[in-house]
């Protein structure tokens, strides 16, 4: 089988993306999941930024850093790239769905797609919220990376 490489979309690739990159690298490695994992914006306005201080500042205390992320604007060639695209919000998935090459075989649905009873629900945008919303962001990509990882490993047995 080859190798899990899975990017993850939002919009700006400053908040929930580098988030679900970083819950999911945790997840990997915790689970000896050997998998790429990378972050990408269907925008491009914050290429080069890091991610939002908010993001950096939860992922930190939930012991994760992601000060050396760098946000990037997905490009076509992320569909041959990638075995799994995935969208944080149904937004997002349209706007992948529309640039998606013909004849791409990466896996694109929503990263909520893998969580039991979530299935077509977007994860929380935080960036016009508080920390309370980033919170919230960050636990509901934990708890999809946890059964991302599930899946990808049940795949490779």
């Amino acid at each position: 089988m080859k190798r899990p490489a899975v990017l993850f979309v939002c919009l700006g690739n400053i908040c929930r993306s580098p988030l679900a990159e970083a819950a999911f690298r945790r997840e990997a490695l915790t689970h000896g999941l050997d998998a790429i994992a990378d972050s990408a914006g269907t925008g491009g306005w914050h290429a080069g930024e890091p991610p939002d201080p908010r993001a950096r500042d939860v992922a930190l205390r939930h012991g994760v850093d992601i000060a050396s992320l760098r946000a990037r604007q997905i490009h076509r060639d992320d569909f041959t790239r990638f075995t799994h695209v995935l969208a944080l919000d149904r937004s997002n998935l349209a706007d992948l769905e529309r640039i998606r090459p013909k004849g791409s075989e990466a896996h694109l649905s929503l990263l909520n797609a893998f969580v039991p009873g979530k299935s077509g629900q977007d994860v929380l945008d935080p960036y016009y919220g508080e920390m309370p919303e980033f919170e919230t962001a960050w636990r509901d990509v934990s708890e999809a990376a946890i059964h991302l990882v599930r899946h990808l490993l049940n795949g490779i047995r």
